[in-house]
């Protein structure tokens, strides 16, 4: 949950958890991105109005990322055009602040119950197999144990492929951070490539000099 009012976020966080479910909140949308980007959720109840980044690019970040979790946005915005820049976003469902608990609470679980709206189609380069919709990763047979970010970093690569992509725009298409410094990239590229590549001998991740990166199918 993203809510930056301390009263309504206490009163969700334990309204929602009296109901059984987990919850995690953040009080910034720059948070909230990070924390939905990190970890896999069944549904994001997100506002508009956040410190740090709003809800309308938050929502729209993951969806351009891959990320198909449900996202039900509360917000005191009730203007036809901001609910329709809602769901043009990229949300599944809009509650408009003050707010019924049980009305809410009735739509999260018909979202939770549906799940993501579209199934991401699965992502293949030679043998290397990523499956967006079960979070799974395989070279080959062989299942791979991927961290979140590896898994986006490595879908955003798998998206491009045969495209040589910058370190800027991978910073900017996995962590949606422009301050970040860009030789994080390298990094993780390294973190990659000891898990897809090097057991199985393969260079499927390929340093592109003075460019960045490129995912082509893999030279043995």
């Amino acid at each position: 949950m993203v809510e930056d009012e301390p009263v309504i976020a206490q009163a969700l966080v334990d309204g929602l958890r009296g109901e059984g479910y987990a919850v995690d909140h953040a009080p910034r949308g720059d948070d909230g991105l990070w924390m939905a980007t990190e970890q896999h959720y069944d549904a994001i109840v997100l506002d508009v109005m956040l410190p740090g980044m709003n809800g309308f690019v938050v929502c729209r970040t993951l969806r351009e990322r891959g990320n198909d979790t449900p996202i039900l946005m509360l917000t005191a915005k009730d203007g036809e055009y901001d609910q329709a820049e809602g769901l043009d976003t990229g949300a599944d469902d809009y509650v408009v602040k003050p707010f019924s608990f049980v009305v809410l609470l009735a739509r999260l679980r018909a979202l939770v119950r549906r799940g993501p709206s579209e199934r991401p189609a699965v992502m293949q380069v030679g043998d290397l197999v990523l499956d967006p919709a079960e979070r799974r990763c395989r070279r080959g047979d062989t299942e791979l144990e991927l961290t979140p970010r590896e898994f986006a970093l490595l879908r955003f690569l798998m998206h491009h492929v045969g495209r040589a992509v910058t370190k800027r725009e991978i910073v900017e298409g996995v962590w949606g951070d422009d301050e970040l410094d860009p030789n994080v990239v390298q990094v993780y590229i390294g973190y990659l490539r000891r898990k897809v590549d090097e057991p199985f001998g393969t260079s499927t991740i390929q340093t592109v000099r003075g460019i960045g990166y490129r995912v082509e199918a893999e030279r043995r």
